[in-house]
């Protein structure tokens, strides 16, 4: 490569900005001894469609959305939106030990088995670690020529299997191990990535190949690489879970062909990942009804509607600043929620140390947890349990009222399925004649009026 061709920067490791020169402290995210000197070429660019005639809109044919392939695991469909689209690139991210490789291998298996070749390629673990994982999960190999295996972190050895073996899918564990022989920075760096991934998804889209990459969470918890990998990959997902809970929740980040924030849910066993398909029976499992501060609410994830239970447990602070904990809701919200009830309720809380938990290990991200939020705080506040049977959701204003939330009808038709027996929801949440049979519901105003209904 000629030198005309190359040029010598130094690079953030922290968030890509460049400089001509080494500085101590990135101007752009201020963190301190992070930028490297790597060379790059002048035209390595990343445009993967270079070169394209102008063409019709009306012309053009959309053969991806007509030809999606099932994978064989209905989680994992959902979350790419009803299946994989040939061509497609997929960057599954999570924490190390989270799972990432358990499902890729249970995928691949599956797909090998309807007679698709596949090549999964290696750069942390030996092919012999690979096959005695694949017989651990019960992964029949016997008889499976479509089932490549390779050891190899050169991106040009890569490229170079890829067009002998011509697979329909392609696995790369993980793109933080590529290595691409042009440039000479090391393994792992923001260069390495991006024209690592670059170069595969350029390589990818004209053979119609599908593309798994598997990439590495920094300890900020995101994609190693900052953001340059989820700028160029069509799908992006996250695989989440707590390490004391044997759930993980695979969640839609960013899809191009398909709805986000959907949200897969599967159990780690010693035989794998087992898909759940009720979630909310899993999440409610061990509920004890008859406690104070245990309260139900329907959340929405996708279009996909879950029974949690919200915890709440207030007690005396010795302390000048009392503790606001809460465990997969925003504490933000949580500290709203107190001034709301100290403010409407009546109720004293600046002297309490308040903690709340998702139980199962769910992170809610909605404000439709609002209500249930409060009145659970509430009900340990005061030591009077809500009454058997009974869900709460609504989103909680400043002055107290009860707001309206998405999807009213699925949140009831879920709690009617589950054999709720009342239902606690915004005056607006939805109307009467849409109510599921055998389910109580009452419209509440505002949470003064919520807490009256319960007994609070």
């Amino acid at each position: 490569m000629s030198k005309e061709k190359m040029k010598r920067i130094y690079i953030c490791q922290s968030c890509n900005y460049r400089s001509f020169k080494w500085l101590g402290r990135c101007p752009d995210c201020g963190v301190w001894n992070s930028f490297t000197e790597e060379i790059e070429t002048c035209a390595s660019g990343i445009s993967l469609n270079a070169g394209g005639c102008p063409e019709r809109m009306s012309e053009i044919a959309t053969r991806a959305e007509g030809c999606r392939i099932i994978t064989g695991i209905k989680e994992l469909d959902r979350v790419l939106g009803g299946g994989l689209v040939p061509g497609s690139v997929v960057l599954l991210g999570g924490e190390p030990g989270i799972g990432k490789s358990t499902l890729l291998l249970q995928f691949l298996g599956h797909i090998s088995g309807l007679g698709n070749k596949v090549l999964y390629i290696s750069g942390e673990e030996s092919p012999e670690q690979i096959r005695m994982r694949a017989e651990r999960l019960g992964i029949e190999m016997g008889g499976k020529e479509d089932f490549w295996l390779a050891g190899e972190v050169m991106l040009e050895r890569i490229e170079r299997y890829v067009s002998e073996l011509s697979p329909m899918f392609l696995a790369v564990d993980s793109i933080q191990t590529v290595i691409c022989e042009d440039l000479e920075s090391a393994a792992g760096s923001i260069s390495q990535i991006r024209e690592s991934a670059a170069r595969l998804i350029r390589m990818s889209k004209p053979r119609g190949l599908s593309v798994f990459l598997i990439g590495h969470v920094t300890k900020e918890g995101v994609i190693a690489g900052p953001r340059v990998l989820e700028h160029l990959v069509d799908t992006v997902l996250y695989f989440e879970g707590e390490r004391g809970h044997a759930f993980r929740i695979l969640r839609t980040v960013k899809n191009r062909y398909g709805p986000t924030h959907e949200i897969g849910v599967f159990e780690m066993t010693g035989a794998g990942l087992r898909e759940i398909v009720n979630p909310s029976e899993i999440f409610l499992t061990s509920r004890s009804e008859a406690v104070a501060g245990s309260v139900v609410t329907v959340c929405l994830e996708g279009t996909r509607p879950m029974l949690v239970e919200i915890q709440a447990l207030v007690s005396r602070s010795y302390l000048a600043n009392p503790r606001r904990t809460s465990t997969g809701f925003d504490a933000n919200r949580l500290a709203m929620l107190v001034a709301v009830g100290e403010r409407h309720l009546g109720t004293v809380l600046y002297d309490k140390d308040i903690f709340i938990n998702v139980a199962g290990g769910l992170r809610i991200i909605e404000p439709a947890a609002d209500l249930a939020v409060l009145m659970a705080i509430v009900s340990s506040l005061k030591g009077i349990p809500i009454p058997g049977g009974t869900a709460l959701f609504g989103e909680v204003g400043l002055t107290g009222e009860v707001r309206a939330v998405t999807m009213s009808g699925a949140r009831l038709n879920e709690a009617a399925r589950l054999g709720l027996k009342c239902c606690l929801i915004p005056w607006m949440g939805g109307k009467q004649s849409d109510t599921p049979k055998g389910l109580g519901v009452e419209f509440v105003r505002d949470v003064k009026v919520c807490a009256e209904r319960l007994g609070l």
